[in-house]
């Protein structure tokens, strides 16, 4: 018996990659502005960014990316009132396909912004560098990086990108069917999610988690382990220093403010957590923050 071969053609096929940013900025960053003759992509992962491109002048919101297509110009500019979490990455790819990217702003699904984060975690990996540096200009590899990290990243990246083509040929598509028990586990993640990011100042237990999303005990913390990699209620308290982080950068509220607002018993409790979350006390976390903004 003899085989023939099938040639797989690519739709999309990133040529190089130059930078892979998650930056969390202050509520009154401004950046004036650049073009280059690459592609690049502004994802918000949190809060509002207002954004400016050749013939657009918009408010990007949560879960919303904008394209720069080579050579325009573009610039961003905090709301003043959010202080955002954002994802920016910079490639070359010479696809006839990416011409639908050219102005776009779309709305990035759950798979999406999966990939978005398994991206982020093999930069980190990846990279000698920090990702939250606005004005890196060249992302130096580690002497020992992980087996296969710079395909991972490509591949991913090629994938989020066809992701999007494929939902906007299809307003219905998603991402391909998956097993009943996995998207079981998806709709009790999101709802257990959803519930902690309504109770952020609240003190939560599993025992209480379970009994207000009814599920069991050991299947909840099976699916934060799959999902996150971090057992349940050590996931809230990266959501709490999360949030905080957040209020930090508005600047107004102080530390003793956002610690009760999150419903912690005390600065001191905070102020440990944060550190023991971030490796930076409250004031070294703002500090650094600013001093990248003002680089």
């Amino acid at each position: 018996m003899s085989y023939k071969s099938v040639n797989l053609e690519d739709t999309i096929s990133i040529e190089n990659l130059f930078t892979i940013h998650y930056f969390e900025y202050m509520s009154d960053f401004s950046f004036a502005g650049e073009s280059h003759d690459f592609w690049e992509f502004v994802f918000v992962d949190k809060g509002e960014i207002d954004i400016y491109m050749d013939n657009i002048h918009t408010r990007l919101k949560k879960r919303e990316v904008a394209f720069h297509k080579p050579n325009e110009f573009h610039r961003l500019q905090a709301t003043g009132s959010s202080a955002p979490n954002l994802v920016v990455i910079s490639f070359s790819c010479n696809s006839p396909a990416m011409s639908f990217f050219r102005e776009k702003i779309l709305t990035v699904d759950d798979f999406g912004k999966t990939l978005l984060g398994n991206i982020i975690k093999e930069a980190k990996k990846l990279f000698d560098c920090r990702l939250d540096d606005p004005y890196l200009t060249e992302m130096i590899k580690k002497e020992e990086k992980p087996l296969g990290a710079e395909q991972l990243i490509k591949i991913q990246l090629e994938h989020f990108l066809l992701h999007l083509l494929r939902c906007s040929q299809n307003r219905n598509a998603s991402a391909l069917p998956k097993p009943a028990a996995s998207k079981g586990s998806s709709e009790i993640f999101n709802r257990v999610l959803e519930y902690m990011e309504n109770h952020l100042d609240s003190r939560l237990t599993i025992d209480l988690l379970c009994k207000e999303n009814m599920v069991g005990r050991s299947q909840l913390q099976k699916i934060f382990q799959q999902k996150t990699g971090l057992g349940v209620i050590e996931y809230f308290s990266h959501m709490k220093i999360d949030a905080a982080k957040q209020m930090m950068r508005t600047d107004f509220m102080n530390f003793t403010q956002i610690s009760e607002s999150l419903g912690y018993s005390s600065i001191h409790y905070f102020s440990r957590q944060f550190k023991k979350i971030t490796g930076m006390t409250p004031s070294e976390y703002v500090s650094s923050v600013k001093a990248l903004a003002e680089n």
